[in-house]
């Protein structure tokens, strides 16, 4: 039997490339699920499991250009992430808290590290303050335990990924300076190229990152092709980040924070992101990281263990204190100063950067003409444990303070809430909407929807085509699958019935529907048979949130939501579910709202707003018959939200009927989404049996209309 079975190399390390990445594979998962039975973080367990396979404990694997080469792309997607993820609005809100928990956690560190250096080790300043550098930056590598749990936008996290620019672009620039007046390069240019070329790569990639980005996204919606040019975005900023003089970390940060708009959270592509990442690149930089930690070195020479342990408690202590300082600052928890503090204490990428780069510098020789290194050998034994340590450190506290802001987050979201279960269904008949249909109703879809998607064809019993069901049929497998690509599940219903708004009508009733959207044609404007079918047929027969949204481009290209809202909109009953939904809209794009309505309107959406920020403004429209002012601002990367009204109704304007028109004429190259709000009195709740109490209040008090809001917005 042998005969026919080749024999495959096994000598250590491993030289097979087959067996290597099989070996990584296996590694990559069963080494989190084991140490997660003994409460050890997946991230940490990646890092042992690096150390055992490494070239200092098994010598399975050796740290090779392939391992270097795929470690250096997890970096570098950290990184990105980091920026990608982070709520812009908010971060503009607290930039200020970012700033100062940036310069604290430089500072800090530096003063400590310096003196440290100077009076405890005896070392040069030179090789003191580079060495302080090294505590003063910090690394994301517990940002996927905040990510899996889905509090990336919570307040704590938000500054701190914003600090991770200013602390390590801070001692990256160090590192330059020092580095230059040891092997004499610095000269009069340097204080003048040095900031130059940062402010010329950071603006390249800030402003026209973005502008390529859209021109690509609108034209291009193969998924393979958008998710190598992120790629390749990322990748290029890095470089342009090397070519300015730092590390690429701070391009591939930059990328980030570029893209931020362009790639909603919730559509297929940051599914794409999130899944390849979480999977293949970060895994392998954690492993990477472990086969740099030599555990010998705590055994084998005393200088190392004394220089590792100061280190250690140095870097560990220099970043307490700026999450302390901020926590009591700005009367954060104590789970959220656990996040700041095991966010910002891993060191990592900036570190191995400054101790590799001192190490190289040569500033002199021995008697014996072996060269004096900037950083010792011990300092870089030492370094490498002291990122095991603050690795170690930073995962069980990021973990434990993760959790803790979980929790709080989630608490009083499930069985209290009064408001029932939302349920989006999505007509679905022509091939070329289906996507944008489906991306959309994710941007809306609440936090907590647990039903997810329905997506319907009808069928018209009179019809005599012999493969209309098998059509209808493959369209809806397309929504299931655009759907399926963001992680949530549509329910594909097929109906046979006499017409369409029989079938709609029907699937509302029997699915307990709470949401309708429907679809237009890309290249087509709303004509009067559909209007007139929509408002004598669905909206007649069902009060439900309708969405009637016809794209001109994808909807995560838009810059900016044009929301027009009407006199006394706020009097409505369904005025709170059509706000939220575009409030999703907002957070799950990072787009632009800008309202227009009276001020009475615009007042209270103002206090909504200052409660749960996302980047809006106001703006005063009192006069439906002149609308057509507002083509003067529209763009063409602009999408109008205008809420309608059934007809006498609270919010009912006459000049609603006239709005179609408009749209048609004046506004043909964009997006729009028409809404109609579920408008009942009273009596037709206490009919309809639901359990709004809250909702039954008098409508007419602002005060308790934003209690009920607040309420809602607080459970979604």
């Amino acid at each position: 039997m042998l005969l026919f079975v080749n024999t495959i190399e096994t000598t250590l390390p491993l030289s097979n490339p087959v067996l290597k990445f099989l070996v990584i594979l296996l590694i990559i998962l069963f080494a989190p699920i084991l140490l997660n039975r003994v409460k050890i973080p997946h991230l940490l367990g990646l890092i042992i499991a690096g150390t055992v396979i490494g070239p200092f404990g098994f010598n399975l694997i050796s740290r090779d250009s392939s391992i270097i080469l795929s470690g250096t792309a997890g970096l570098l997607y950290i990184m990105f992430l980091a920026g990608l993820e982070i709520d812009m609005a908010d971060f503009k809100k607290n930039v200020w808290k970012s700033s100062l928990l940036g310069i604290a956690g430089f500072l800090i560190p530096m003063a400590l590290g310096t003196f440290m250096g100077v009076y405890v080790l005896k070392y040069s300043l030179m090789t003191s303050v580079l060495m302080a550098s090294m505590f003063s930056s910090h690394t994301l590598i517990t940002y996927p335990i905040v990510s899996k749990l889905g509090i990336t936008k919570n307040k704590a996290v938000n500054i701190t990924v914003g600090s991770t620019l200013i602390t390590n672009v801070l001692a990256l620039l160090v590192l330059a300076v020092v580095v230059g007046m040891t092997s004499g390069e610095m000269d009069k240019h340097f204080w003048i190229r040095l900031p130059i070329s940062f402010i010329v790569f950071s603006s390249v990639i800030m402003l026209l990152f973005p502008v390529v980005a859209r021109w690509f996204f609108k034209r291009y919606d193969d998924n393979v092709s958008q998710y190598i040019f992120v790629l390749v975005l990322v990748f290029t900023g890095a470089v342009f980040s090397e070519l300015a003089g730092v590390e690429g970390i701070i391009g591939a940060f930059l990328a980030g924070l570029a893209l931020n708009r362009l790639i909603p959270r919730t559509s297929p592509l940051m599914n794409r992101i999130d899944f390849v990442g979480n999977a293949i690149f970060i895994p392998f930089f954690l492993l990477g990281v472990g086969m740099l930690i030599d555990y010998r070195a705590f055994f084998s020479d005393t200088e190392t263990l004394i220089v590792a342990v100061t280190m250690s408690v140095v870097a560990t202590v220099g970043k307490f204190i700026p999450a302390w300082i901020v926590q009591k600052i700005f009367g954060f928890s104590l789970d959220q100063r656990r996040l700041i503090f095991g966010l910002s204490n891993a060191q990592a990428a900036a570190t191995l950067a400054a101790v590799l780069v001192g190490y190289n510098v040569i500033i002199g020789h021995t008697a014996d003409g072996e060269p004096i290194r900037l950083l010792s050998e011990s300092i870089l034994n030492g370094t490498i444990i002291m990122i095991l340590v603050t690795c170690t450190i930073a995962s069980f506290e990021t973990q434990r303070g993760a959790e803790g802001v979980a929790r709080e987050e989630n608490s009083g979201m499930e069985e209290e809430s009064q408001v029932p279960e939302e349920r989006i269904l999505i007509p679905v008949s022509n091939p070329e909407t289906v996507n944008e249909l489906i991306q959309l109703s994710t941007l809306i879809k609440s936090k907590k929807n647990k039903a997810g998607l329905f997506g319907l064809n009808i069928v018209s019993n009179s019809t005599s085509l012999p493969d209309a069901g098998k059509n209808a049929k493959k369209v809806l497998e397309k929504a299931a699958m655009t759907a399926a690509a963001t992680d949530i599940h549509l329910t594909e219903l097929l109906r046979y019935d006499l017409n369409v708004v029989n079938g709609i009508t029907s699937v509302i009733k029997e699915h307990s529907i709470t949401d309708l959207v429907l679809g237009l044609h890309v290249k087509k404007g709303i004509s009067e048979s559909f209007l007139g079918n929509l408002t004598e047929g669905i909206l007649a027969k069902s009060n439900i949130t309708t969405l009637v949204y016809k794209p001109a481009q994808p909807v995560s290209t838009v810059k900016r939501h044009f929301i027009v809202v009407p006199e006394n909109a706020e009097k409505e009953v369904g005025f709170p579910f059509w706000l939220l939904k575009t409030w999703n809209i907002a957070r799950n794009s990072g787009a632009k709202l800008l309202f227009y309505g009276t001020e009475t309107t615009l007042e209270f959406i103002r206090k909504i707003h200052s409660k749960h920020p996302v980047e809006a403004e106001f703006h005063l429209f009192d006069d439906w018959d002149d609308f057509l002012i507002l083509s003067r601002d529209v763009k063409e990367d602009d999408n109008l939200i205008v809420v309608l009204s059934r007809k006498n109704k609270t919010s009912y304007h006459s000049n609603m009927s006239n709005v179609p028109k408009y749209l048609n004429k004046y506004f043909q190259g964009n997006s729009f989404i028409l809404v109609y709000p579920m408008q009942v009195n009273e009596e037709q709740i206490k009919k309809m049996d639901l359990n709004y109490p809250s909702l039954l209040e008098p409508i007419e008090k602002l005060d308790e209309i934003g209690k009920t809001i607040a309420g809602l917005f607080k459970r979604k």
